[in-house]
């Protein structure tokens, strides 16, 4: 599952979308909230979007939640299904690009997708209040691969076009008609690195 992403979204093009979105943009932010990454992966820092107030606000937090238990490993990825999300802390992961791997040996091809039409791929997610020594984390959803991720993997995170931002955010639709997979052709797909043959 996706455990990487990218976010080269820049400042002017988050504020013209979030202005077209009529979603706004606090005016005590700026790029230093959303800052560029080419590589963004488990227990690494990325900005997320979430709603403080009538605002939707850029929070850092670290990209999984701690283990269940002592020995176990960070939680990146929550499936969706069968699931309802009403009383958590929902969220938008900003991204430029999230990535999928194949292949059984290191280095393992590595798949580069975006949403089609946008500069911006925003993903579903949940966080959670920081907790002892952990900071506040972030977890991307996940659910059936639609027709543009199935030939590279099982499982998808989540996609939200941008008209359905504040839909997930403030929960205004079913979360079946949210948290599913786009129709075939939404998402660009290309192979940025070939694996080990």
């Amino acid at each position: 599952m996706c455990n990487d992403y990218e976010q080269h979204v820049r400042w002017a093009e988050y504020c013209k979308m979030m202005q077209a979105l009529e979603l706004g943009v606090p005016t005590r932010q700026s790029e230093l909230d959303l800052p560029l990454a080419d590589d963004i992966r488990i227990n690494d820092v990325g900005p997320v979007m979430c709603a403080t107030g009538n605002l939707i606000e850029l929070l850092p937090m670290t990209f999984s939640f701690p283990p269940a238990r002592s020995a176990g490993k960070p939680i990146f990825n929550f499936r969706s299904e069968g699931r309802s999300f009403k009383e958590s802390n929902r969220c938008l992961i900003p991204a430029s690009a999230f990535f999928e791997f194949t292949g059984k040996a290191y280095p393992k091809a590595k798949h580069r997708f975006t949403l089609r039409g946008s500069a911006i791929t925003a993903i579903a997610g949940i966080w959670r209040e920081g907790q002892g020594n952990h900071p506040p984390s972030f977890a991307m959803l996940t659910t059936a691969p639609g027709p543009d991720v199935e030939p590279i993997h099982d499982r998808q995170v989540v996609v939200l076009r941008p008209q359905d931002w504040s839909a997930w955010i403030y929960l205004t639709k079913p979360e079946g008609e949210l948290l599913r997979p786009l129709p075939a052709g939404s998402l660009d797909v290309e192979t940025v690195r070939r694996g080990k043959e």
